[in-house]
Order: C-alpha cells, then structure tokens, then sequence
C-alpha cells in the first residue's frame, strides 16, 4: 500500500486510535486478514468470521511486526477501531485509489472473468506495471485488499468484479471507481439468484454505467458478439469500444482456428493495426477473452503488435482453470475444476474435443450450482453436447445433478459403458485409475463446491490411497 499515517488511516475510516503511542507511525506494508501473511508495517484487518475471529489474533500480528489491527473492537495491542470493519476497508480502498496516479481497469461478466483479468494484466505488465486481482477474490473483501495492494509505482490496476445480485457492482465500483470497464457477457451463471438472463444484464450493466463520461476519459469496452452486451452501450456516458468477431467490433479476430493441441490461434485487428497471435492457453473460447484483453491494452497506448506478443506469451496464473498437466505416461489431465456454469461447461468440451483428436477422451463433470429451475435443462444439455462432440467417455459424479448428465448423454445416444454415473470424487479416481491408457485426455470440470479438484489432484499424484476429504 502506500504509505499512511495510522492518525490519517482513522481518519478515512471513521476509527479511533487505541493503545497507539505514536499515531504518526506509517502503515508501509501490505494491508491483509490472513495473520500467515503479516509482514513488517502491515495493517491486519480483524474480521469476526463463522470459524474464526480475527481479533484473537491481534497480538500474534503485532508481535510479527503489524503496525496497528484494523478491529471492531479494542484488543490490547495498537488498533484502529470502528463501527464496520469491512466498510472501513473499503473507505480506506477508496481513499488510496483516489491518490494513486494509476489507471483502474474493472471488468465483470458471466463466465471468464478470471481467465480474461489474467490475460489483461500479462499484457499490461509487459508495458509498466500492473496490480491485479489475485485469483477471484472479486467482491466487497477481495476488491478494496487488491487496490490496497497498489503502490506508488502502479500505473495499471486491474479488478474483477462479481455480483450475486442487483446492486452489487454498483457498490463495488463506489469504493473503486473505473476508468475503463469491460463486460464480456451475460449468461446463465448464477441465474438461480438473479431470476433470469435480463436481470443479470441489469446487474453487469452497473459497471459502464459508474464509468465517467468520454470527455473525462471513460471507456466502455463491450462485447459485439453478445446482444445483451451491446445492448450497455446506452446505459453509459463512456466512449464504447467493440471487440469480437464481428466485423462491426473494433477489435476483432479473423482466421480464428486451432493448433493441432487445441490452443487458438488467429489474426489480431485493431484500429492501430493487425498482427498474428498463437495462445499457449487451450480452447477456442480465449478468443474472446483475448480480444477482451487486447481492446483494453489498444485504448491504454498498446500497439497491436506489442498486444499480440503478450498474448502470445500469457500463461495461466489462476489454479484450477484449464490446467494442463501432461503424466510421464502420456496421460493428459486438464483440471477446470474451479467452477462451472453451461457456458463455460460447454467452452470446456468444446476445448477437450480440440485437444483429444485422434486420443481418447474423458469427460469427469459434476453438478454446476445456481441454476434454478434451469438446472435440469441444462444439465442434460451439457449431457448431450459430450455426446455430438464424440467424447469417448463421461463420467458424472454426483447426485441428483449428475444423473441429468448422465440422462442427457444417455438420451443423444451415449449407451454401454460411454457414460457412467458415479457418487462421489473417490469413486470416480477409481474407475479412472482402473481404465485410463497412455494417450488418454481427461477433463475435470464442476462447480467449486463440489470440489473435483481432488480428481485431477490425485490423478496428477498418482496417489494410490483415497481422495483427501476437504
């Protein structure tokens, strides 16, 4: 963070000074609330959580070298107390970002938010540097700690924004304003909650419409390729930038086609001009996302050939997210098992096909949650599309859920042993260990609550003993 004064760091947030000798002292390290991650000069912020209160923790912190704890309440040591820990964090977010000279980036969507924010940010970084949300910590507590993790040195500052209802955005772009925001796209995720795709529509659309008009240097950058997208080009005040596939967008791939191993590869057209890109990332739905990326970087001053290196280069820095690992048995596990929603279920087959032509295929799918009256449907649907896409094997696990994908394979045509219906993780680590041949190519995807993470964990170990039990 940068540097504050414990005195000013109360005075943003409404707090009173306790057991503080010396109000004066700066906060010059990290702003966290994980004790593990305290450092010299940091400021721990103290959240009473269900399985563990913070506040307990105050003197450890203090001991390891925190300058103050950020607390509801007194604890013994030098803090900051106020009324809402957590709305405090996000005055003291907003009045950080407010003094930082960087440009902040916020971009929202249904289904590849994290993989697009990782890919902005590889590309960014190549130009100057750049802070960006760590994994999905994309709400009122991961939000303002990322921004408070900027320093003087920060010119690019890029945050991922989730919502689980209306409003949600809107508060988080009050505690970080943007000046460029992006929306990828409106889909099923979280339908459940929301009640339907317009709704989620109205919800993503709070972002362009907190960006500052276009004579102030706001930016909207939308999906052309997406109806419910385009359709925020009048809910907003920003200049719009367009990017997809369309020939309408303004960022745009052409000749978009994959490499014999499934990763994407097309012609990168901006307005400054075009270059070739060859992602080392697997699937053809990083199309988009790239784009996304590449229309963010051509309005912060990137031309299209510096973009399509970058892109070119970027890798995977959030776990579980098409994690390719090839076994020295020329078993290929592909763990995309952070979560899961019908879009980005369907971009997951769709890459497995590419990947495994010529190899055998497995599909390890559990239950995507949230779904609502729609879960039936569109399990079955996922069922049935490993079914057109020639997978060779599918492997539900699960209960009621994962029956639906069993029925929806079973129904396309998937008879025999071409889709099997399993309980839980372990099961399904044993049926894998017990067929699985050199060459094999195995997806493991579902929502992060299921927790199928373990599958590709034990099948990446080689573990003979059972799945650890979270």
């Amino acid at each position: 963070m940068i540097a504050l004064s414990l005195a000013e760091i109360a005075s943003v947030t409404g707090g009173q000074t306790h057991d503080i000798p010396d109000p004066s002292v700066q906060v010059t390290g990290q702003v966290v609330r994980d004790s593990r991650e305290v450092e010299p000069g940091s400021l721990f912020v103290a959240f009473a959580g269900e399985r563990a209160d913070g506040h307990d923790f105050a003197a450890d912190v203090v001991a390891a070298g925190a300058a103050a704890v950020l607390a509801s309440r007194p604890v013994g040591v030098p803090a900051i107390v106020v009324d809402d820990v957590q709305r405090a964090l996000g005055a003291l977010a907003r009045h950080v970002v407010r003094r930082l000279g960087a440009t902040l980036v916020a971009l929202t969507g249904s289904a590849g938010k994290t993989s697009t924010k990782d890919l902005i940010a590889q590309v960014l970084r190549s130009k100057a540097p750049t802070v960006f949300t760590p994994g999905s910590l994309n709400n009122e507590i991961g939000l303002p700690l990322t921004a408070l993790s900027a320093t003087e040195e920060t010119r690019f500052l890029v945050l991922e924004m989730g919502a689980r209802g209306i409003g949600h955005i809107r508060h988080l772009t009050d505690l970080t304003p943007p000046r460029i925001g992006l929306v990828l796209n409106v889909g099923t995720a979280h339908i459940g909650e929301f009640g339907g795709r317009e709704q989620i529509a109205q919800a993503k659309g709070e972002l362009v419409e907190a960006l500052p008009p276009a004579e102030e240097g706001g930016v909207a950058v939308l999906n052309a390729d997406d109806p419910l997208v385009r359709a925020m080009a009048s809910r907003t005040k920003a200049r719009v930038i367009l990017f997809g596939e369309s020939d309408e967008a303004d960022v745009r791939a052409e000749n978009v086609r994959l490499t014999g191993s499934g990763q994407p590869s097309f012609r990168l057209h901006t307005p400054s001009g075009c270059s070739e890109v060859t992602m080392r990332l697997y699937g053809e739905h990083h199309v988009s996302n790239a784009l996304a990326a590449a229309a963010v970087a051509h309005e912060l001053g990137l031309s299209a050939d510096e973009i399509a290196t970058a892109l070119s280069e970027a890798g995977t820095l959030s776990r579980w997210r098409m994690e390719v690992t090839e076994r020295p048995d020329g078993v290929t596990i592909v763990n995309d098992a952070y979560n899961a929603n019908p879009e980005s279920m369907r971009a997951a087959l769709r890459a497995l096909a590419a990947m495994g032509k010529g190899r055998r295929t497995w599909a390890v799918l559990g239950p995507m949650a949230e779904l609502g009256d729609e879960a039936l449907a569109e399990h079955d649907a996922v069922g049935r599309l490993a079914v057109r896409l020639n997978v060779s094997k599918l492997v539900a696990v699960g209960g009621r859920e994962a029956s639906w994908l069993q029925l929806g394979a079973y129904n396309e045509g998937s008879w025999g042993e071409e889709s099997v219906h399993v309980s839980d993780a372990q099961s399904a680590v044993d049926l894998l260990r017990s067929q699985l041949r050199p060459g094999d190519v195995v997806l493991v995807k579902a929502s992060r609550s299921v927790g199928l993470e373990r599958v590709a964990q034990a099948l990446v170990e080689g573990t003979e003993g059972e799945v650890a039990v979270r």
